[in-house]
């Protein structure tokens, strides 16, 4: 079973990395001995993960990255490289939403900002894209590697309030099923893209909408989701490790193309 869901000594590259579910990924990685690449735009949040897993005995780099310009992603798979080698897979966890894009009453649809739309668009699905082109090319020169989407409940059913965010990640999840094909096919049936679908984890993305401010308790939103979430919770942390170290292990390796939901039932259930 060790062999099975290993990953000791091959090099993890984490996108968003030093955010709450990321780095608990890198971490819970690391601690089986995966050497684990923490990207992220802010530099101080990355290395703060890394610095945990290397005082704990693992073995973990910093690297500030901007998903959104090629050329930041390219910088640092050279550094990941340089330092920890060459990348067997690639987590592209960048990505969350943005106030100026959530409707409200004070803001409605018909007003929303086209930048705000267009940021919370490419943060999700233009990131994992770039980050793709640059760490997939080397997999694909290869001829073998894992690349993990992190996608979301609204690809498969659109939240209200949130419409960018929606349909960024429905364009995650068929991106992952496109890239899967195309690299089955052109480059290396070793090659394998699959995605996580996480249903409702609280963040610093989504707590303004979960939870009241002053409050601490649950907005009428967070309550809804909750009693439509068949385990009766929000997701813990943890709770993404089991389906993660599954997709980037041998343990799938006939696996490749598929989303996978890790929801409390939340996708199951019809609210009667």
């Amino acid at each position: 079973m060790e062999n099975l869901f290993g990953v000791k000594g091959k090099v993890m590259a984490i996108t968003g990395g030093g955010g709450v579910l990321c780095g608990t990924m890198a971490k819970a990685l690391a601690q089986a001995g995966a050497k684990t690449a923490v990207l992220d735009l802010n530099e101080q949040a990355a290395q703060a993960v890394a610095d945990q897993i290397n005082k704990e005995g693992g073995c973990a780099l910093a690297c500030k990255c901007n998903v959104l310009e090629k050329d930041s992603i390219a910088a640092a798979k050279e550094a990941v490289e340089a330092k920890l080698g060459p990348v067997w897979a690639l987590i592209n966890g960048a990505g969350g939403n943005k106030k100026d894009a959530t409707t409200s009453p004070e803001l409605s649809f018909f007003d929303l900002p086209p930048d705000a739309f267009r940021f919370v668009f490419d943060l999700n699905i233009l990131s994992a894209v770039l980050a793709s082109q640059v760490f997939g090319k080397a997999m694909a020169d290869r001829g073998e590697g894992v690349i993990l989407n992190i996608s979301s409940m609204n690809s498969f059913r659109p939240l209200t309030k949130i419409p960018a965010y929606s349909a960024a990640k429905a364009g995650v999840s068929n991106f992952t099923q496109w890239l899967a094909v195309h690299m089955c096919q052109n480059y290396s049936a070793k090659i394998r893209v699959n995605a996580v679908a996480p249903g409702f984890f609280l963040t610093e993305q989504n707590r303004f909408l979960l939870t009241d401010e002053k409050t601490g308790g649950l907005t009428p939103r967070g309550q809804s989701i909750v009693s439509h979430t068949p385990m009766g919770r929000f997701g813990a942390n943890e709770d993404l490790l089991g389906t993660v170290f599954w997709l980037l292990s041998d343990a799938s390796k006939f696996v490749t193309g598929i989303v996978v939901p890790v929801d409390g039932g939340f996708s199951a259930f019809s609210g009667v």
